[in-house]
C-alpha cells in the first residue's frame, strides 16, 4: 500500500482571511499605519476537524496543531494534548478540536494510513452535547478541510512567507547631504543597511522615480532609523521603489545599503511566452510580465508601493492575465476568498458596487480556464449571501442603485460625469453577476429552478429597454430622478459586447457609433483600456489594436517606465506623470491593471481559449493585426498550447484538449500532442 502524505489542514478561507488582514494592514502613509477602510473579518478561533477511519491493525499517528487542542477518539476526550496516540484496530471517529486566537486554528496528523488532507471535515459550530455516559455527540455543519503546500510538521500556515534573494543597487551617488541609491528599475522588498554604527537617526527615503525620493516633504514612503550604539535595530518594512535617498542624523553612520528582493516564485517552465516582428511590442510584453510578477504577492494587489490592497477591480484583471502567464490558480483562489471574508454581508466588496459584480464575474472565469468544480463548490454559499445582499438594495425597476453607503467607482475619469442614480454601467455588471450565478447554481445542483438565470435574462431586456438608444447607436450613461441623463461613454457599451448583452446589429453600431468615435471622452487609465482593447477585439479589430498598445503602452517605456503604471496621459509630460490624487508623487508607477497586453495578446493576438471548462476543448483564433510573425506559449490546466503564425501558416501543438483553429470563417481540428502547420493560402494541413 502506497504510504499516505500528510498536510496541515484548516477551515476553508481562514488561512487567506488571517494572511489577508496582515497583507492589507501594511500600507503606510509617510511612516504612519493606514489600515483598509472596509470590514476585516477574522478567522474562527475554535475549529474541529473530523475522520472517520477503519483500521485492519493498530496504528500510532503524530499530532501536531497551530494551537491548544484536544483529542477525541469515538466520542471520548483523552488526557491533555497528546503528540502522538495509538489508533487500535476497527472503525473508529477521531474529533480534535483545535483553539487559536492569533492565528487559523490547523492540524497535522502523519500516520501510515491516517494522515490530514482534505479528506478531513472540518467545523466551527460548536453544536456538541454529552450524554449521561460521558459521550460526546455533535451536529455542526462539516465541510471538507482546506489545504495548500504545507507539508511538513514544521511549516505551519503561519510561516507562510515569499522567498527572498538579494539585490544590490546599480549606482550610488552623493547627493546634497545624502546618497541616492538606483536599484535600476522598479522592485519590491526589504531595504538592508550594512555597517550601522554611532547613533543617531538615518532618514530613508523611498521613490519610483528619483524625484520623488530625493523630495523629503512629500514622497510616499520613508522611514526613520534609530540607532543606538550596542543595538540591533528593528529590520526595515518591505517597501516598493527604484530610487532610495539616505540621510544621516546625530553620530549615525553606515557602509552600503542593499535589499531583499521579495517574490512570489513561479514554475517558468510552465509559463506563458510571447515573441514577435515588433521589437516595441516584445520589450510591451515583458514589461507587463515584470509588471504583474510584482503584484503577484501573496495575494494579487493593485499597486506595489501606495496602496497595497487587494481590490477586487483590479484583481479580476490579475485573474485573467494571469490564466495567459502563469496560471498560478492558487493565488487567484487565495485573493478570491480574502476579497468575500465572511458573512454577515454588510457591505459591497471593497466598499464598491462594481467590485462586488467583479467578484462573482471572477469566479465564473475561474471556472471557465480551470474547470475546478470544487472550488466553485466550496465558495457557492458565500456567493448566495453576497447576491442576497445586492438583490435586497434594488430599487423599484429592479436595478442596483448606488446608497448612501456605497462607493460607485466605475473608472477615474478626466471628463465631467455624474455618478448618481441609475448607471446603465451598473446595470450590466449586474446583469453578469446574475450570469455567474446562473451558471454556478447549475453546477453545484443548486436549487433555485433558474432562478438565476431568469433574473439575468429579465434584467437584460430591462437594461436594453431603459437605456438603449436607437438615437445615438449608443447605451445612454444614467437615469437620474426619473430622467435620463443622455451622455455617451465607452463603459457601458463596451461591456454590453463583452457580456453578450449587445445584438449584432447593436454591436456593430456601438462600434461606429461610440468606441471608434473620437467625439467620445478618451479612456485614460489601464484599467478600463483593458475592456477597450478586449472589445475592439472581440469585433475583429486586431490591426487597430495593435498600434493603440504601441502608442499608450509604448508611449510608456518611452517615458522611461520599467513597469506599467495607473494612468497614463500621452499629453503630460516630466513630473506630471508622477502625480494623482492631489499628491505630486501619488501615482503607482507599477500597478496591476498596468498589464493588460498580456492578456490582450494571449487572447485576441494568439488567439487561445477555452470554450469548455478547463480547456477540456478550446479554440485558436489567431490574428496577427499588422505583425509579421509571432509566436507564444499559453498555460492551461494540462500544460501548454504553442502557437507560431506567419501570414503564410499557423502552427499549433497542444499538450492536451480538444482544439479548433478558426481562421476567415473555416475550422481545423487541433489533435493532442502533435504539431499541425495549417497553410493559410491554401487551407492544407501538414502533420
Amino acid at each position: 500500500m502506497e504510504k499516505k502524505k500528510a498536510t496541515w489542514i484548516w477551515y476553508p478561507a481562514d488561512f487567506e482571511i488571517w494572511l489577508g488582514n496582515r497583507f492589507n494592514n501594511r500600507r503606510t502613509e509617510r511612516g504612519a499605519m493606514f489600515p483598509p477602510f472596509w470590514k476585516q473579518d477574522s478567522h474562527w478561533v475554535t475549529v474541529e476537524f473530523s475522520k472517520k477511519v477503519v483500521l485492519e491493525r493498530p496504528e500510532t499517528i503524530e499530532i501536531a496543531a497551530e494551537g491548544s487542542y484536544n483529542f477525541m477518539l469515538d466520542g471520548k476526550l483523552h488526557y491533555g494534548m497528546p503528540k502522538s496516540f495509538c489508533i487500535p484496530t476497527g472503525e473508529h471517529r477521531i474529533n480534535i478540536k483545535v483553539w487559536n486566537q492569533s492565528s487559523p486554528p490547523a492540524l497535522y496528523i502523519k500516520g501510515e494510513t491516517i494522515c490530514s488532507d482534505s479528506s478531513w471535515l472540518a467545523t466551527y459550530e460548536d453544536k456538541i452535547w454529552i450524554d449521561e455516559n460521558g459521550v460526546a455527540h455533535g451536529s455542526g455543519i462539516y465541510v471538507p478541510a482546506a489545504t495548500w503546500n504545507f507539508n511538513e510538521a514544521d511549516t505551519p500556515p503561519s510561516r507562510f512567507q515569499l522567498e527572498c534573494e538579494p539585490m544590490q543597487p546599480i549606482t550610488a551617488t552623493a547627493h546634497g547631504a545624502g546618497m541616492l541609491y538606483d536599484f535600476g528599475k522598479e522592485t519590491f522588498g526589504y531595504p538592508v543597511v550594512q555597517g550601522l554604527k554611532g547613533e543617531g537617526t538615518l532618514c530613508l527615503y523611498y521613490g519610483e522615480s528619483a524625484e520623488e525620493a530625493l523630495d523629503k516633504d512629500y514622497c510616499e514612503t520613508l522611514d526613520r532609523l534609530q540607532v543606538c550604539e550596542g543595538e540591533v535595530p528593528q529590520p526595515l518594512s518591505s517597501k516598493a521603489f527604484r530610487y532610495v535617498y539616505i540621510e544621516k542624523e546625530g553620530g549615525v553612520d553606515y557602509e552600503s545599503l542593499s535589499m531583499l528582493y521579495e517574490y512570489a516564485p513561479h514554475d517558468l517552465s510552465r509559463s506563458g511566452s510571447f515573441r514577435c516582428s515588433d521589437e516595441e511590442l516584445n520589450r510591451i510584453w515583458e514589461v507587463s510580465a515584470y509588471t504583474m510578477d510584482l503584484t503577484t504577492r501573496e495575494f494579487f494587489m493593485d499597486g506595489i508601493k501606495r496602496d497595497r490592497w487587494t481590490w477586487s477591480g483590479d484583481a479580476i484583471q490579475s485573474y485573467l492575465m494571469n490564466y495567459y502567464l502563469r496560471f498560478d490558480t492558487e493565488c487567484v483562489k487565495r485573493t478570491i476568498r480574502q476579497l468575500r471574508g465572511k458573512d454577515p454581508v454588510t457591505a459591497h466588496v471593497n466598499t464598491i458596487m462594481d467590485y462586488t459584480f467583479y467578484w462573482f464575474r471572477s469566479i465564473l472565469d475561474y471556472y471557465q480556464y480551470t474547470g475546478d468544480v470544487d472550488f466553485v463548490r466550496e465558495v457557492y454559499p458565500r456567493m448566495i449571501t453576497l447576491m442576497n445582499y445586492c438583490m435586497e438594495r434594488t430599487n423599484i425597476d429592479g436595478f442596483m442603485e448606488g446608497q448612501e453607503d456605497d462607493w460607485i467607482f466605475v473608472d477615474w475619469v478626466d471628463f465631467p460625469m455624474h455618478k448618481r442614480g441609475t448607471l446603465s454601467f451598473e446595470q450590466i455588471l449586474f446583469v453578469g453577476a446574475l450570469q455567474a450565478m446562473a451558471v454556478c447554481d447549475r453546477l453545484v445542483g443548486g436549487d433555485n429552478d433558474d432562478y438565476y438565470a431568469m433574473e439575468a435574462d429579465r434584467t437584460a431586456q430591462k437594461v436594453k429597454e431603459t437605456f438603449w438608444s436607437n438615437e445615438h447607436h449608443a447605451y445612454l450613461h444614467a437615469l437620474e430622478d426619473g430622467e435620463m441623463n443622455p451622455q455617451i461613454t465607452k463603459f457601458p457599451n463596451m461591456f454590453a459586447i463583452l457580456y453578450g448583452i449587445a445584438s449584432d446589429e447593436e454591436r456593430q453600431e456601438i462600434m461606429d457609433h461610440v468606441m471608434l468615435n473620437d467625439d467620445i471622452p478618451a479612456i485614460t487609465t489601464p484599467y478600463m483600456r483593458f475592456y477597450e482593447l478586449a472589445a475592439l477585439c472581440e469585433m475583429g479589430l486586431q490591426s487597430t489594436v495593435l498600434p493603440e498598445m504601441k502608442a499608450y503602452w509604448g508611449g510608456m517605456l518611452r517615458e522611461g517606465a520599467t513597469t506599467f503604471w495607473e494612468k497614463y496621459i500621452p499629453e503630460e509630460t516630466g513630473a506630471q506623470h508622477l502625480s494623482m490624487y492631489g499628491r505630486p508623487y501619488g501615482k503607482s508607477l507599477c500597478h496591476a491593471w498596468g498589464a493588460s497586453p498580456i492578456y490582450i495578446i494571449g487572447k485576441y493576438f494568439l488567439g487561445v481559449q477555452p470554450t469548455k471548462p478547463g480547456y477540456e476543448e478550446y479554440i485558436v483564433k489567431p490574428a496577427l493585426g499588422g505583425l509579421q510573425w509571432m509566436e507564444g506559449e499559453v498555460p492551461t490546466p494540462f500544460g501548454k498550447i504553442r502557437v507560431k503564425m506567419t501570414s503564410e501558416s499557423v502552427t499549433v501543438q497542444s499538450d492536451g484538449g480538444r482544439g479548433t483553429l478558426v481562421f476567415n470563417g473555416r475550422k481545423w481540428p487541433i489533435p493532442a500532442g502533435k504539431a499541425v502547420v495549417f497553410n493559410l493560402r491554401s487551407s492544407q494541413t501538414e502533420k
